[in-house]
């Protein structure tokens, strides 16, 4: 009984990584008052992208450096539309994810059903490692485990120790009074909605490089859309992140054990799993947090000095 909580909490650590990688970029943008609901789309070119550049160059850190690159350009557009030209963000992020859609199926056609090039091994940290059933659940990973992890930690530093999280926050809450102070607004919005963009490109490589090592057409399978979700869940805290990211990924993981397990249960329901756990979460956060949750007072409203 104990290996197998340990091989579920082991597969829900690396099934809410990806997850975990988006939420902490959303988190990051809606910090600074921009809704980025393309998270999805950016997650496919990612993972796409990040995919081709491991097969052409035979190194997977190509790859996810790649994906980087692709989630932060088309996080790009979006900061154009939202703070440039003060667009619909909400259009503009339905409109992205469609995007994202459409193009990653376009580019990966050629290389749907192959193999990765350049597998991502795991890493046992010496002695944690050897730490009776913990050791086994949180110290076996492959690398990129470790940085969402730490990225979580960061990210989390920044926002609430340092002046730049000051910042973020100040432009999330009240862009006008920032701006008041010398704060500009929009450099501000962009760069985080950038560096959003780059988490959720990374968390989409992380799922066709290592979590299920190929590309196959719409493989996030509305992950992105968790994402969003979990933000809300982590009340816009990096640390809370952590665990939402692996409690959803608990819900997979168990989705695929019942399976193993040989239990009769419809396939159809248990892929609805990790959704309906979402839209429950949601509905509780938002029934006992109401307007204390955290949300960023400014988080959808563009901002035009001339009418400050």
């Amino acid at each position: 009984m104990d290996n197998v909580i340990a091989a579920l909490l082991t597969a829900a650590i690396v099934a809410g990584t990806p997850i975990l990688f988006a939420a902490l970029g959303e988190l990051l943008t809606e910090k600074s008052g921009i809704l980025n609901l393309g998270v999805e789309g950016m997650m496919l070119v990612g993972a796409v992208v990040g995919f081709i550049f491991t097969i052409q160059t035979g190194n997977h850190w190509y790859g996810f450096s790649a994906a980087m690159i692709s989630g932060g350009l088309t996080a790009l557009i979006h900061a154009f539309i939202s703070v440039t030209l003060k667009g619909n963000q909400v259009v503009c992020g339905l409109a992205l994810t469609i995007f994202g859609t459409g193009t990653s199926g376009f580019l990966g056609k050629a290389y749907q059903g192959l193999p990765t090039a350049d597998p991502v091994s795991k890493i046992a940290i010496p002695y944690l490692n050897d730490i009776p059933v913990i050791g086994k659940i949180f110290f076996n990973h492959d690398p990129l485990v470790y940085i969402a992890f730490i990225l979580a930690i960061i990210f989390w530093l920044i926002l609430y120790r340092t002046k730049w999280g000051l910042s973020i926050r100040a432009v999330g809450e009240n862009p006008a009074a920032a701006d008041a102070v010398g704060i500009s607004v929009s450099r501000v919005r962009y760069f985080c909605t950038i560096v959003g963009g780059m988490m959720a490109g990374l968390g989409g490589a992380y799922l066709s490089l290592v979590y299920a090592p190929s590309w196959q057409e719409n493989m996030t399978a509305g992950r992105g859309w968790i994402a969003v979700a979990l933000v809300i869940f982590a009340l816009w805290n990096p640390i809370w992140a952590i665990a939402g990211s692996y409690l959803f990924g608990a819900v997979e993981a168990m989705t695929f054990g019942l399976q193993i397990a040989g239990i009769k249960v419809s396939a159809f329901f248990l892929q609805m799993l990790p959704y309906l756990f979402t839209v429950i979460v949601l509905v509780v956060v938002t029934i006992k947090m109401r307007q204390d949750a955290g949300a960023p007072n400014a988080l959808g409203t563009a901002y035009d000095r001339e009418e400050r």
